[in-house]
């Protein structure tokens, strides 16, 4: 509950910050697209410079603010300090985080999605050995979940920064060469802050719906996070179809190669839906087998977070193809070059409707199943109007394209 309970939290202090990269994945794409090799060596190096720096600020913002932000979103008090404690060490690990999904993001702009999954891979095995280690044999509780899940942080940065310098491509780091030139910085904010701006409001609306909630007791926040952590590889599968989105239309419409871009359109929007359509299945079918994994067998309680974490699985978990065409159209749209629009979108058919939601009808219906229909509700929504408007734009760039 004290783990589960710091998620959104996280999210709000550090999305913002992470979604700056989707700046320096678009440019260096579009570079590379185009065959501009000078800027995009430029870029690479801003991005990595831009990550340092963020990072400190956000692991020091986090430090600071984590504990009475915890206590305004009504965190139980038997879960209040171990909660404090998590993110207190979790943001030690924060620069590491940033620097790692900065240079992650230059090597899928560049179609190599192989080497940050290899990386990923090996720091999450030593996170999960640290965790057995630390919380199991030392009994360090949540200190040893926090201190496992930086140490991984920092080595997943290192691996990442080791592979972009040791490089003999375009894409090369020098670290001597890391410099801030104002224009290409100006760039990678003025499309990657609207895209962390995006991230960081979603995490509001979440932060009100852990508000929510943690009003309903410990045992329901248990079963939040652990039916959480359980579609939270749903919504990690179908991120990975918004990525690529990104990364392919950048590099088409660095090309200038429209009718891929069309036909990529559909493609992403087919297979996104299956995945999170067979996933969601799966996650609901085997889901009380898979939540118990999370809570003891001699646990009182047992029967009791399984019961609830099973109402999440089926509202949430279900729809999780809804939310992986919001993603992906979201990515596509910025891979067309667009920044405010699909935050201008996504704020008001997902994060406002969310809050309007909590204050009206979860109000007057508090229970779990109204309070998750806000999710499946907003996913629907919102990739309607983002479809319109990719139309509305492709239309736009193939015009532009072809006049004298």
């Amino acid at each position: 509950a004290a783990v589960g309970s710091t998620t959104s939290l996280i999210n709000l202090l550090v999305n913002v910050f992470i979604g700056i990269s989707t700046g320096a994945n678009v440019l260096v794409a579009r570079f590379y697209g185009s065959h501009d090799y000078d800027d995009l060596s430029k870029c690479v190096h801003c991005a990595i410079g831009l990550s340092g720096v963020l990072g400190i600020v956000v692991g020091i913002l986090g430090s600071v603010l984590s504990t009475p932000m915890l206590a305004l979103m009504n965190t139980a008090p038997e879960v209040l300090p171990l909660a404090s404690l998590y993110l207190r060490i979790y943001f030690l690990g924060i620069p590491a985080t940033l620097v790692y999904n900065f240079g992650a993001a230059i090597l899928r702009a560049v179609g190599d999605t192989e080497r940050p999954l290899r990386f990923l891979t090996f720091s999450g095995i030593v996170n999960v050995v640290l965790n057995l280690f630390l919380v199991v044999a030392l009994h360090m509780d949540v200190a040893g979940v926090a201190i496992a899940t930086a140490v991984s942080q920092y080595i997943s940065a290192f691996l990442v920064i080791r592979c972009l310098v040791k490089s003999d491509s375009f894409y090369q780091l020098n670290l001597k060469q890391i410099r801030f030139h104002r224009n290409m910085v100006l760039r990678i904010l003025a499309i990657g802050f609207p895209a962390g701006l995006q991230s960081s409001i979603f995490s509001l609306s979440n932060v009100l719906i852990q508000s929510s909630i943690n009003s309903f007791g410990y045992i329901t926040m248990a079963a939040n996070s652990a039916a959480a952590n359980i579609d939270g590889f749903i919504y990690i599968s179908v991120n990975a179809v918004h990525h690529a989105g990104l990364s392919f239309t950048s590099q088409n419409y660095g090309a200038r190669q429209y009718k891929r871009m069309k036909r990529l359109i559909v493609m992403c929007g087919a297979i996104v839906f299956s995945i999170g359509a067979i996933m969601g299945s799966a996650v609901y079918l085997f889901g009380p087998q898979l939540l118990s994994l999370y809570v003891s067998k001699a646990d009182p309680h047992l029967e009791a977070v399984i019961a609830a974490g099973m109402v999440r699985l089926k509202i949430v978990g279900l729809s999780y193809c809804l939310c992986g065409l919001m993603d992906t159209f979201t990515g596509i749209l910025r891979g067309l070059g667009e920044s405010w629009t699909p935050l201008i979108i996504s704020t008001l058919g997902a994060c406002v409707f969310r809050i309007v939601w909590i204050y009206t009808i979860f109000a007057m219906h508090r229970s779990l199943e109204v309070l998750y229909l806000s999710y499946p509700i907003s996913w629907a929504i919102t990739p309607i109007a983002q479809i319109i408007f990719i139309m509305i734009v492709y239309r736009r760039k193939c015009k532009a394209s072809i006049q004298p």
